[in-house]
């Protein structure tokens, strides 16, 4: 089968689909765009994947489309047909008719085009920055283009817009991760290994270029998505081990950092977005994207919900389209007067929204909540006398709980833990969740990117605990993760664990908790980002017993993002 450019006409478009793109190595990519009806010149905006540009949104992902329609119906067309809607990128119908163009391009190896699938990769990237430079000189294009897009859209832009495409005018990576060691592969050092696991074969090599047996079609003419369908030996030979490859790169080396973007290179406007409710995948990136990158002009709007609705809310449309029309358009419409921080703020019962000019927010108080291993609690006055708690790593935990609150308390920032250990074994892995319960004694959960979520969960390996001296700061240890130090048994260890940002109001009566266990904290239903390789956590290692050290001069405490009320 032959890939030929289309052309067609909407009532509000001109839709140019699988256009040509040769890349300086010779491989050509696929693009759709799509054009105003009035010719001329427009901003572009762009987005590069490998979710295939031809899969519609409710085909490739139904039962997303379904949660997404019945909790807010008619939320995801918001006035367009619909037909046009792709996961995790703009809507063409909601966007062209306001004066832009839109193009969506199938990533090397995806899709319609060609070459060696590598996820992530720095080929990937340079194709990117290829891509942005074509669109820049096309005869539709103004010469500013701007990106847009949710998870691999948005991780995508970090890597990209390091690399300073001359063209590129502003990014707005929603919902997306900037370090794939720390926030992707290996949370605290250890493989999460369950997400990509499913990942993989759900969302990538069903999409792979030539895979003839893939169950995803166009939806207007039932033509495969994926470009002619090749041998099953020539397919695996055209894709990266990407899941062996994060097993065997136990430390951040050299292939995650071909596949991090370097934040501090990055100079133009940015509008990063992230969910309180991802707590094991794109919520640290947005925030410490936003804090790392060298941009003069950048914003960080903190939301709730899941995954996939905050990017089709008409309000946060409205936010996207204000942004690019400040840094593409050239309109003075105030956007760079706006407050570079927007949070929205989690109540057990509700949100409601701040703006500040720093994060943290400028008027945290740093507050320790002190563990005790005797009473098992946490307190605002430090234990005099030692104690210990022990667990067993397989399947045991220790929890810790404040009293109730006296008045209505809040926590909104980034949290950290000192904790003094001990394991029977030469390592061990802590798996931190902070939880709230009402009066009552019913956990407050709340509706997370993917599945439902507490309040917030850190990570770490012990024989990964050297801090980085320069990069971390007291309420966010960042761990170097390029060496392995084991443990000696039964040798106190001072640990420094990142619990990943949060907001949470807690009213007078609730009761906040911290569990720490050896493994992954789930609820009923299991969840998507799970650390259970066996390859990685083998019993001998991690089975082991685990004692905590509390007390006297071995003050473990949560260091918590108190806000004024």
């Amino acid at each position: 089968m032959t890939i030929v450019e289309t052309v067609e006409r909407t009532d509000v478009l001109e839709f140019r689909k699988d256009v040509p793109v040769r890349m300086s190595d010779g491989i050509t990519l696929r693009a759709n765009v799509f054009l105003p009806l009035k010719p001329g010149r427009y901003p572009v905006v762009l987005s590069y994947g490998v979710y295939g540009k031809d899969v519609h949104f409710c085909d490739g992902f139904k039962p997303q489309w379904e949660i997404l329609n019945r909790l807010y119906p008619g939320l995801a067309t918001d006035g367009s047909t619909g037909r046009f809607l792709r996961w995790e990128t703009a809507d063409p119908e909601r966007w062209v008719p306001d004066g832009y163009v839109l193009v969506s391009v199938d990533g090397r190896g995806s899709g319609k085009s060609e070459g060696f699938l590598d996820p992530f990769s720095s080929r990937e990237t340079t194709d990117y920055a290829e891509i942005i430079e074509w669109a820049a000189a096309q005869g539709w294009s103004t010469d500013k283009v701007g990106l847009l897009g949710v998870s691999y859209f948005a991780m995508k832009q970090w890597q990209v817009a390091a690399l300073r495409p001359p063209h590129l005018a502003a990014i707005v990576p929603w919902e997306g991760a900037s370090d794939i060691y720390r926030e992707w592969a290996r949370h605290g050092g250890i493989l999460s290994n369950s997400f990509t696991e499913g990942w993989l074969p759900r969302q990538v090599l069903v999409n792979q270029h030539g895979n003839g047996d893939s169950p995803l079609r166009d939806p207007d003419t039932g033509e495969r998505t994926t470009g002619p369908a090749r041998e099953p030996g020539i397919l695996a030979g055209s894709i990266a081990p990407f899941m062996e490859e994060l097993r065997a790169h136990a430390l951040d080396d050299a292939w995650y950092e071909q596949r991090c973007g370097r934040l501090e290179a990055i100079d133009v406007p940015i509008l990063s977005a992230g969910n309180w409710g991802g707590p094991a995948l794109h919520l640290r990136g947005n925030v410490e994207g936003f804090l790392r990158a060298g941009s003069k002009q950048k914003w960080l709007s903190m939301h709730i919900g899941t995954h996939y609705e905050s990017f089709y809310l008409p309000e946060y449309v409205a936010m996207q389209k204000r942004f690019f029309d400040r840094f593409l358009k050239d309109i003075d419409n105030g956007f760079d007067q706006e407050p570079p921080v927007r949070v929205v703020i989690r109540r057990p019962d509700g949100s409601e929204v701040r703006t500040d000019t720093a994060w943290p927010l400028r008027a945290t108080e740093w507050t320790r909540l002190y563990l005790d291993a005797g009473s098992e609690s946490l307190g605002f006055e430090a234990p005099t006398a030692g104690a210990s708690a022990v667990f067993d790593a397989g399947d045991g935990e220790v929890t810790f709980r404040t009293d109730p609150f006296e008045r209505e308390t809040e926590f909104t920032g980034p949290v950290a833990l000192k904790l003094f250990a001990a394991s029977t074994t030469t390592d061990l892995d802590l798996f931190v969740t902070l939880r709230l319960f009402d009066p009552e004694g019913k956990e407050v959960r709340f509706v997370g990117a993917h599945e439902e979520v507490p309040v917030a969960r850190g990570w770490l390996r012990a024989s990964q605990r050297r801090l980085d001296a320069e990069k971390s700061l007291p309420y966010r240890p960042y761990l170097t993760h390029d060496r392995i130090e084991m443990l000696t048994p039964g040798e106190v260890t001072e640990l420094d664990v990142e619990v990943w940002p949060t907001s949470i109001v807690c009213p007078p009566g609730y009761t906040l908790c911290l569990t720490v266990a050896g493994r992954d904290f789930q609820y009923e239903t299991p969840g998507r980002m799970l650390h259970n390789d066996p390859t990685d956590r083998p019993d001998g290692v991690f089975s082991g017993r685990t004692t905590l050290h509390t007390g006297g001069d071995r003050q473990s405490y949560l260091l918590m993002p108190q806000q004024p009320r």
